[in-house]
């Protein structure tokens, strides 16, 4: 088994690495970290530096305006980014809703939209959750009705990352209430300055802004209708599960390592063997986290679909997030509550900043429980007593 990475993509890391170091990137980063958390951050500078790079769909057919490249070098992008701390919410939503549409959108679909992502003049969102589902995005009750050659919507979303700043949302609704509950549901794509459309913030505990999204006779034509009718459950289950690798969630997990460790350098306390253990620890899960989420890509790249394995990965790599900044916090004791405005914060603050949004990455994009549901049923055969 060969880890080693190929010339072109060594030299990829190299271009990613060098632009994060950037004299003007970092400037960029600084001002949205003064502003907010970077999670939940958006650049137009920024992404329009990517685009001219070509790193926006990277493994997008060339004809729709991306690269034709594999998912080990979208793996690597998000690798680097993530070490860096370069917000990626928009990068991460086209690529959720650009792979879909690669995937299962008709011909006109593809030439109207993927081009235009891969250029960086539009964003999509991702308007999936809602207030009374829960994880359970089987049982939505948005609603998608037919009528006179229109889809007429009328709901609500939550938790929806950068739906202020949107031009389109990919939407699941309802187009079937009769139908069980993972059949008749339906994806569309939303304009998101459509009259009937109303936009509320919504601020995470860890400072992300989310937003609460209303529809109330929202009208999109029949040919907005992404796949078949009535069959967007499976649509959605692929399209998660082939975006999904968990390789970015490592990266962040190994950032932090990092700056527990200069901090327990500088302090001096590696003399207590109980830390010398916890980080021992930690090095190890990340090393296994790595492990598990370049798995993922392997599949991927072989055009195979990840379902036990990507939530696996996701999994791991979150609630190793979560350890990691629940360590760094333990460590660096009542300093370690002070946030990034005070002088006196250990590592800029930010192990602060982490351990409050340390509690939102298990939960988006689909919860910790979750994903053993799916490992357990999908990867390991246990049918659930519902399904009996």
């Amino acid at each position: 088994m060969d880890f080693r990475f190929t010339e072109a993509q060594e030299s990829l890391r190299k271009e990613l690495s060098d632009f994060c170091e950037e004299p003007r990137v970092q400037e960029i980063l600084k001002e949205l970290e003064s502003e907010g958390d970077l999670y939940s951050a958006h650049s137009w500078e920024l992404y329009k530096k990517m685009v001219e790079r070509g790193w926006l769909g990277m493994q997008w057919p060339k004809e729709y305006g991306g690269q034709g490249l594999s998912y080990d070098e979208t793996a690597i992008f998000n690798e680097a980014t993530s070490y860096y701390r370069i917000p990626m919410m928009g990068y991460a939503l086209t690529g959720i809703v650009g792979n879909s549409l690669a995937h299962f959108a008709s011909e006109e679909q593809k030439k109207e939209y993927l081009p235009r992502m891969a250029a960086g003049e539009i964003l999509f969102c991702v308007l999936y959750s809602e207030a009374n589902v829960g994880s359970d995005l089987a049982s939505l009750q948005t609603r998608a009705v037919e009528d006179e050659g229109d889809y007429v919507i009328n709901g609500t979303k939550i938790f929806t990352s950068l739906g202020h700043i949107s031009h389109y949302g990919f939407l699941a609704a309802r187009t079937d209430p009769d139908a069980p509950k993972h059949k008749g549901i339906s994806l569309f794509i939303v304009p998101m300055d459509a009259p009937g459309i109303t936009i509320n913030p919504m601020m995470s505990l860890g400072g992300e802004r989310l937003n609460e999204i209303a529809f109330e006779d929202v009208r999109v034509p029949q040919k907005n209708l992404v796949g078949e009718k009535n069959k967007g459950w499976r649509l959605l289950n692929k399209a998660l599960a082939v975006e999904r690798s968990g390789v970015g969630f490592v990266s962040m997990a190994r950032r932090g390592f990092e700056d527990i460790l200069k901090y327990v350098r500088e302090k001096k306390l590696s003399k207590d063997p109980v830390i010398r253990q916890k980080l021992a620890r930690l090095a190890t899960e990340i090393e296994v986290a790595d492990a598990l989420a370049w798995r993922v890509v392997s599949l991927q790249s072989k055009g195979l679909v990840p379902d036990s394995e990507a939530a696996m990965s996701k999994l791991y790599g979150t609630e190793l997030i979560q350890r990691m900044a629940n360590t760094g916090m333990e460590l660096m004791g009542f300093s370690g509550l002070l946030k990034k405005d005070s002088k006196w914060a250990p590592s800029g603050g930010r192990m602060e900043s982490a351990y409050r949004s340390s509690r939102f990455v298990t939960i988006a994009a689909g919860t910790s429980e979750i994903m053993k549901l799916i490992i357990s049923f999908r990867g390991l055969g246990l049918i659930p007593v519902y399904m009996m």
